[in-house]
């Protein structure tokens, strides 16, 4: 252990800090209605364990490192001290879209999710044509696909969608095989989409893998499933890809990591998003840190007692959270956090 490296808390000292909340979604987002997350107290301040409820152990331990981090070690130095944010429009119908986008204050970026279960290419082609038309032609537009496509649904849907000027697709297909042969296949058909990494990212054994085989154009990155900020910046510089920081329905806490790796991130060409805790009914800091001017500020988040209280989850989602954090810490030993 080097000297500027801490050892992992005991057990006891994370779950004397711990803190569930249960908040509710505006939007059903990601099939989650409402959103639980577990909160950390510790000498550097808060920081947030919230893995998606499907999550095993292993997987959830690198949250649980973010968590850690934050709450006991140190981020990187800022390079800038605001990052912009995109808006993110949920698989909705066109006609909600501008009520979306009004949430989003001052963004001229938007992320649009396609390729929603049970829903057509058309549904797809509606929502971002909204989307374009609210946005005009100055806006950004990028499309999220969530792996949802195979590699001739990708080429189809992406050639009907790029003529609404696509900024790229994040994870049109599941795996990296078929980004990269996406990507031959969009230069093939003359269909001009960059193709952006996501899930192959952040749930990746070897995250930088997609780079070494040509499968992206550029990456998008999450703090929590890559086990912290400092991680993360040591994938992006291996990646050697373009980077764009996104959330995984953070609340404040959460977020403040995000807009961390988006603030010390060596170049920042892209909107990133980190626009999220406008998704969720409510949220432990008071302001929520919304963006303002389509611009989120650089700095630490700190929860606070009234809201927890309010939005405390029930007392066995408590205990459920309790004991992933018990099932979690042992994949923490040998790692360690900055101070």
């Amino acid at each position: 252990m080097t000297h500027h490296e801490t050892a992992v808390p005991d057990l006891g000292d994370l779950l004397a800090g711990l803190r569930v909340v249960s908040i509710p979604m505006r939007v059903r987002f990601r099939g989650v209605e409402v959103r639980e997350a577990a909160l950390l107290h510790g000498p550097s301040g808060w920081g947030e364990f919230s893995p998606f409820l499907e999550y095993e152990p292993l997987e959830a331990s690198r949250w649980l490192g973010a968590a850690v981090e934050a709450a006991y070690g140190a981020w990187p130095a800022p390079r800038r001290t605001a990052v912009p944010v995109n808006a993110t429009v949920p698989a909705v119908g066109p006609e909600r879209v501008p009520e979306v986008l009004a949430r989003f204050d001052g963004a001229t970026t938007a992320k649009v999710k396609v390729a929603e279960r049970g829903q057509s290419v058309q549904d797809d082609v509606d929502r971002v044509a909204a989307v374009r038309d609210a946005m005009g032609s100055a806006g950004r537009v990028r499309v999220d696909a969530n792996g949802g496509w195979t590699v001739d649904e990708a080429v189809e849907a992406l050639r009907r969608l790029s003529r609404f000027g696509l900024e790229y697709a994040e994870q049109p297909c599941a795996t990296v095989e078929e980004l990269g042969e996406l990507r031959r296949a969009l230069a093939r058909a003359g269909v001009d989409v960059l193709v952006a990494a996501d899930e192959s990212i952040r749930k990746a054994d070897d995250p930088l893998r997609v780079a070494r085989e040509g499968a992206a154009d550029l990456v998008v990155v999450k703090v929590a499933p890559l086990g912290g900020v400092r991680r993360a910046l040591e994938v992006v510089e291996a990646c050697g890809l373009p980077a764009v920081v996104s959330s995984a329905l953070d609340t404040s806490v959460g977020m403040a990591a995000g807009v961390a790796l988006a603030a010390a991130l060596p170049a920042l060409d892209h909107a990133c998003g980190l626009g999220t805790v406008a998704l969720l009914a409510g949220d432990v800091a008071e302001p929520p840190l919304l963006p303002s001017g389509g611009r989120l500020p650089v700095g630490r988040v700190d929860a606070q007692e009234d809201l927890l209280e309010r939005w405390a989850a029930p007392p066995e989602r408590e205990q459920w959270w309790r004991e992933r954090v018990t099932a979690c810490h042992p994949h923490l030993s040998g790692a360690t956090v900055d101070p």
